[in-house]
């Protein structure tokens, strides 16, 4: 078998980039490990940043997306029962943020591909980049119990952060930035209306709760819990008790409450490896990046690693800028860096940390106080939330 960009990883970020490069012109294969089925199982976030909108447009995927949505223009900060609405609109200039599930996208992008007839080989076990450092790089993988090659000029890691892709690269190459949180998030998914029709992100001395929505008919809801703590220990009743105890009284008298669809515990962390390419192997999203959901910037952070490397793949073939190609890693580890430096500001802006002193949690208020009561904080914390612009490829 032979293409041109051997794609690792059908998730929203290979299948985004196997979308853009179709539309361009460039044949590429994407292998995944999993069924379909699977891939689509996986519940995740669902908020959009500005320029994630775009390049789904930009895809042509955009149909539902548009249709079904839900804009917002704000989210509501609350801290000791004080509440503070960003206006992300009015701050930013118009840019918003899109509601829509991180399912939702991965479906559509699927039948796209299905109806562009590009080919995703599902249930690909043992998959293995070979020679990323040659002229001629591939891929093998084991497909019905037959081992099979697929020639390519280039890979592209989409496989997360558990994939073959970024072990690939030579330990003594790569550079390791980490910071694990001392909590997870716990996440309830119900068929009930959300309690607000904007996000609302709270701190309380029993620690971060967040309100977040699929639809106006379905909501996400998150409580930080310590990381000791286990799913079947949560029932419905008490995880929504606890959750209006963290609300101010005025939301949680409005919240309804339900039978929910599914319940698990996320843990937090930062992670981030440099390089994020090696030859012609360039790592996408989170096999290269983990950010905490605070910020609303892991699947965001993958369409800019997507935007990135899509434009210079595309000057590549239709120009022959091969001097591109070494620029990958650095103009997307930039913008990588700022969003994990938005969601670190987040997490400690928000969530209640078992190790501060004193001194600590008044410089936390203090933050909130700043960040809330000038106009140049909100405008801060507005331009990060949806999104900062993509660097241009030159």
């Amino acid at each position: 078998m032979k293409t041109q960009v051997a794609i690792i990883g059908a998730g929203p970020s290979g299948l985004l980039l196997g979308q853009l490069l179709t539309r361009a012109g460039i044949d590429n294969i994407i292998l995944e490990r999993q069924a379909p089925e699977y891939v689509l199982g996986r519940i995740r976030a669902g908020v959009l940043e500005q320029g994630t909108v775009d390049l789904m447009r930009e895809a042509g995927v955009s149909e539902r997306m548009d249709a079904e949505g839900l804009v917002h223009e704000g989210i509501e900060l609350t801290y000791g029962g004080r509440r503070d609405r960003v206006d992300l609109k009015t701050l930013t200039g118009g840019s918003t943020v899109l509601v829509y599930g991180q399912t939702e996208v991965t479906r559509d992008l699927m039948e796209a591909r299905r109806a562009a007839g590009a080919t995703t080989i599902y249930q690909a076990a043992n998959v293995r980049p070979h020679g990323v450092k040659d002229e001629q790089p591939y891929v093998t993988f084991e497909r019905d119990g037959e081992t099979a090659r697929l020639d390519c000029d280039y890979i592209a890691g989409c496989d997360g952060f558990h994939g073959v892709s970024r072990q690939t690269i030579p330990a003594e190459v790569q550079k390791h930035y980490e910071r694990v949180y001392p909590f997870g998030w716990l996440g309830l998914l119900s068929d009930t209306p959300p309690v607000s029709h904007e996000l609302i992100y709270a701190h309380h001395d029993r620690g971060f709760a967040l309100c977040s929505q699929r639809s106006h008919t379905r909501s996400r809801y998150y409580l930080q819990v310590p990381l000791t703590e286990r799913v079947e220990d949560w029932s419905d009743e008490r995880f929504w008790e606890e959750l209006k105890r963290r609300l101010p009284e005025a939301v949680a008298d409005k919240l309804v409450t339900g039978p929910s669809m599914e319940k698990s515990i996320a843990p937090l962390r930062s992670y981030v490896v440099e390089p994020m390419q090696y030859g012609k192997l360039f790592l996408v999203g989170d096999a290269a990046h983990i950010v905490p959901p605070t910020g609303a910037k892991g699947l965001n952070l993958a369409a800019s690693d997507v935007s990135t490397l899509y434009r210079i793949l595309r000057l590549v073939y239709q120009k022959g800028r091969t001097e591109l190609l070494d620029k990958y890693s650095d103009i997307a580890l930039r913008r990588v860096w700022k969003a994990e430096r938005f969601s670190w500001f987040m997490t400690n802006l928000l969530h209640e940390f078992p190790e501060n002193e004193p001194f600590d949690k008044r410089m936390q208020r203090t933050d909130y106080d700043y960040f809330t009561s000038s106009e140049a904080g909100l405008k801060s914390i507005a331009e990060n939330y949806v999104g900062l612009p993509y660097e241009p490829v030159e």
